[in-house]
């Protein structure tokens, strides 16, 4: 048995980046840390214990368990019973209900909607018949998107289809129905925005200025806090209206990123994840209460940090290679993080946020960087 102490246990299933930052945030809070990731080298076994093991193996969910002060996860595809089970042994936020949407675009697209909260058209797709009879009807027409209903992200599990031609390949790609998808109306979105909230299980609310995101191929390349422009004010009020809705239907605990499309004038939510987010980087330095802080304090019953920014900050993903760090670090107001992880092609390694006191110093910064690390 694990010795008592008075040191709270944050147990995490997943041992990537994101659990590794939670463990950077939570040690100066006095917390101890604990992961649960099928491998061996998973980056946030170098700051915590990490179990090694299945998620849907009981004798590793008993090891993350013992001794447990409160279980959480940092990914947002961990079994849905591995968090129903964990909940025997601790209380497990954010709630296991909130993992369940987010794991169907379907399930989740359905309560956007339910809430109030405005989505591009969509229909479920059970057959190639329903996919050409889905075209046409409610909004929906060239292009469009099909989807995997489950265990898409960084733009796996998904194929635009622009014409008539592309309705066969695009069935075929995902499966031929051998798993359920969901059809979504392409939108030409001005930008693409997100929101960080979080909520206590106090009740209490803090939401994050809203960031600016650019993707390619599927990845999120930037982040630029807070998103500029002249509409950001209403898209703010938006934003933080749709959160306080998802939070409190929910009865939500922790930290929740939701990503919307930006469309003449109104906001179209694309989809949340239950967790800490890649689009909440820059709150390390940019933030005064990062992300990471916040989640921790919310899942522990704490009363949650400030959320206003620290000047203006822009957050590059580092992927697939990484500079030298006496590179970056020779740019003034640019602060590396590397997540321990071994180059692949495709693979985040790391990220670097530019923040300085006003938006076009941090964008010179952030300039600088991109030729540095060669983004496109």
């Amino acid at each position: 048995m694990t010795p008592p102490t008075s040191s709270p246990l944050i147990s995490i299933l997943g041992g990537g980046q994101l659990g590794r930052m939670l463990a950077l945030a939570g040690y100066p809070l006095g917390l101890r840390f604990r992961f649960l990731d099928p491998s061996p080298d998973a980056p946030a076994g170098e700051v915590g214990e990490l179990v090694v093991g299945d998620y849907e193996s009981p004798a590793a969910q008993e090891a993350l368990a013992e001794g447990a002060t409160i279980i959480t996860y940092e990914f947002e595809n961990v079994p849905v019973a591995t968090a129903r089970a964990l909940e025997r042994h601790a209380p497990v936020y954010p709630p296991p209900a909130a993992l369940e949407a987010a794991q169907d675009r379907l399930a989740e697209k359905s309560l956007f909607r339910t809430l109030g909260i405005p989505t591009p058209p969509f229909a479920p797709i059970n057959s190639e018949e329903e996919l050409h009879a889905a075209l046409g009807r409610d909004g929906m027409g060239f292009p469009a998107v099909l989807k995997t209903r489950r265990f898409g992200y960084d733009g796996k599990g998904q194929a635009l289809i622009r014409e008539p031609a592309d309705l066969g390949p695009a069935w075929r790609v995902l499966g031929s129905g051998s798993v359920p998808l969901i059809l979504e109306g392409f939108v030409p979105f001005e930008r693409e925005v997100s929101v960080l909230a979080a909520r206590s299980a106090a009740g209490e609310h803090a939401v994050y200025p809203i960031v600016q995101n650019r993707h390619a191929r599927g990845i999120l390349r930037e982040s630029v806090a807070p998103a500029p422009g002249p509409t950001t004010p209403r898209m703010q009020a938006l934003a933080e209206e749709y959160a306080h809705r998802l939070l409190d239907a929910l009865n939500y605990v922790g930290l929740l990123a939701v990503e919307f499309f930006e469309v003449d004038g109104a906001l179209l939510a694309n989809e949340m994840a239950p967790r800490v987010h890649n689009s909440g980087h820059w709150t390390i330095e940019g933030a005064e209460t990062s992300q990471f802080e916040n989640h921790l304090r919310a899942i522990l019953g704490l009363p949650l940090g400030p959320t206003a920014p620290v000047g203006a900050s822009v957050m590059l993903n580092l992927i697939g290679q990484t500079p030298a760090p006496a590179d970056v670090l020779a740019i003034g107001g640019a602060h590396l993080h590397l997540y321990g992880k071994a180059p692949k092609p495709g693979r985040k390694l790391g990220h670097v946020t530019a923040r300085a006191p006003d938006g076009n110093t941090a964008a010179a910064i952030a300039a600088r960087l991109r030729a540095l690390i060669g983004m496109d």
